[in-house]
């Protein structure tokens, strides 16, 4: 009768943990539904830029915290504060140190900044990269402007302003990717669709205001028919700006400028500058982590390359652009 009992009792035990391992099994498989995608609050995704200080990455940076306050985590911004790969690479290591739950990055440099991403990722942390790739690294994801369609679009802005016909420049940043495609996509277009048209030079810019300024007085002088210059970058538009203000009556170029910043869209609305090209950018911050948090919680399967033929991201996500003239300027000040 004991031993009987004895059976009874650890059937009924073993039905009993089969029972609560079920419900537990049940309540960690549905958790994301019942609870909808939510993390912890100590879980920390790290944005890195390069020259930290540009009113430009606040957008992205907007879109970066919004979905942090939809997931329920903590983010984070580090940048260089040069425009310099060197350092970009130190902020990458340091935050690969903190061992985050996943790292945005804008690749200051398509080449030198591959080990750094790689390391990320062999330390199983997810990079994804936005605004500027680094297409050859094993980041999963690549969000941003379809650069060259960028540079198609802006060519043909410049091509209605000038009547198809006319002399044109470029002042851009040689050797950063998303720069060289806006201005191969210019140039392209520029050749194969406006034969009345000419892209007489492309000059280096450095990103600098003052640089910018100067280079355009040398390119008016040295072509006194230059009609137009595209410049791929918010700083530079600034600059050329300032110079086709200074330059007196008679010499006036159209400008197409890159970006959203006040400066620019105040040059617009006082017609130094004809248009500029606005990035997605709060998409590009906003989506960056919303693919960090599904790689870090394996909501998707994660691929040891963004090229691989089983990528679990799309390779690359084109977050859109628009054109900002004078007549729909005032709807990209910030509210």
């Amino acid at each position: 009768m004991k031993k009987m009992l004895l059976v009874y009792i650890l059937l009924i035990a073993a039905f009993a943990l089969y029972v609560l391992r079920f419900e537990y099994t049940s309540q960690a498989n549905s958790s994301w539904e019942n609870r909808g995608l939510r993390g912890d609050i100590g879980e920390t995704y790290i944005m890195i830029t390069f020259q930290s200080g540009l009113e430009y990455w606040k957008s992205p940076l907007k879109g970066f915290e919004d979905a942090a306050d939809t997931l329920g985590v903590t983010v984070e911004y580090r940048g260089a504060t040069r425009y310099d790969a060197k350092e970009q690479t130190t902020v990458i290591e340091q935050a690969i140190a903190r061992k985050p739950a996943g790292i945005a990055i804008s690749a200051i440099d398509p080449q030198s900044l591959i080990p750094a991403i790689n390391k990320a990722i062999e330390a199983d942390i997810p990079v994804i990269l936005f605004d500027a790739d680094a297409p050859d690294s094993q980041a999963y994801s690549f969000l941003g402007t379809d650069n060259y369609k960028s540079g198609v679009t802006a060519a043909d802005k410049m091509a209605e302003l000038l009547g198809r016909e006319g002399e044109v420049a470029v002042l851009t940043l040689p050797g950063q990717q998303n720069h060289e495609e806006r201005t191969k996509g210019f140039r392209d277009t520029i050749q194969e669709r406006y034969p009345s048209m000419k892209v007489v030079e492309i000059a280096d810019g450095h990103g600098d205001a003052v640089i910018s300024r100067e280079e355009t007085i040398r390119m008016m002088k040295a072509h006194p028919q230059l009609a137009g210059i595209f410049v791929t970058e918010a700083t530079g538009g600034a600059g050329v700006g300032e110079a086709v203000q200074n330059a007196g009556e008679g010499q006036t170029l159209q400008i197409i400028s890159f970006d959203t910043n006040k400066v620019t869209l105040d040059m617009i609305k006082n017609g130094t500058i004809s248009a500029t090209i606005a990035q997605g950018t709060w998409n590009m911050g906003y989506w960056s982590l919303q693919y960090l948090f599904h790689l870090h919680h394996q909501l998707t399967v994660p691929a040891p390359s963004s090229s691989g033929e089983n990528a679990p991201l799309p390779v690359m996500v084109d977050t859109g652009i628009s054109v900002v003239t004078r007549s729909n300027v005032d709807d990209y000040y910030a509210k």
